[in-house]
């Protein structure tokens, strides 16, 4: 009889322990003043969601050190820690900031124009010109024969051909442009700002980078961010070592 007591005074202990840490937040997601709904107010460490309403208004369970993320296709996500300030305020305002606009893809169609005939030699001779009468105004005996082979001047003509430019937009680094807030490596990873290039190049070379071009999420994208930037750090303090 006393074990059944015991176990049943336990049970109802640990109940009262799981309702006193975990605590109704509310809280207000706005942009410029304006609320907003439909945002995606996610419990990342106890793994819950829920959404904004049209007045921007939420609730969600949470305790001390855990970590929201606030979502929307068209702002940059927020991420905020729990404190004991903010559930004993219980009345949490997050501002989130607007993604800037994408052009529309432009179309450029191919028009063939006729070729515009020149005279190499007569422009070489131009350019020889003008190039002779610049350094009769710089260097003194340049005409006059002094200097030594002064008018042997030869003037390589190119071809007329564009250089092409091979340089390939890294996908994985506009996903990341989109999703992120320009501070988040700052604030949330500690990163330098001249680290975060290095870093970014560190995480495309992962090929689970390729995996969340394929299937974007935000959890796994910040899993991803997260669990590179331990990586980084312990690469960096080798390198020091």
């Amino acid at each position: 009889m006393k074990v059944k007591l015991l176990t049943t005074i336990s049970f109802f202990t640990y109940q009262l322990s799981i309702s006193q840490s975990d605590k109704l937040l509310h809280g207000k997601v706005l942009s410029n003043n304006k609320p907003l709904g439909k945002v995606e107010v996610i419990n990342k460490t106890a793994k819950t969601s829920t959404t904004t309403n049209d007045l921007g208004e939420f609730s969600i369970a949470v305790k001390v050190r855990d970590s929201l993320l606030f979502f929307s296709s068209a702002y940059f996500f927020t991420r905020l820690k729990i404190t004991k300030a903010t559930i004993a305020e219980n009345n949490l305002l997050v501002n989130m900031v607007v993604k800037p606009e994408e052009l529309n893809e432009i179309v450029i169609t191919n028009i063939k124009f006729d070729k515009i005939k020149y005279d190499p030699d007569a422009i070489n001779k131009i350019d020889i010109f003008k190039r002779a009468n610049d350094l009769t105004r710089t260097i003194p005996g340049y005409k006059d024969g002094t200097i030594a082979n002064g008018m042997s001047l030869t003037i390589p003509f190119g071809n007329g051909k564009p250089k092409k430019d091979n340089r390939n937009q890294n996908d994985f680094k506009k996903l990341i442009a989109k999703t992120c807030p320009p501070d988040f490596f700052t604030k949330e990873l500690k990163l330098n700002a001249e680290e975060v290039p290095l870093y970014l190049e560190f995480c495309d070379a992962d090929p689970k980078s390729k995996t969340l071009l394929e299937h974007s999420n935000i959890l796994t994208t910040m899993d991803f961010l997260y669990a590179k930037n331990e990586e980084f750090k312990k690469l960096k303090s080798g390198v020091k070592n």
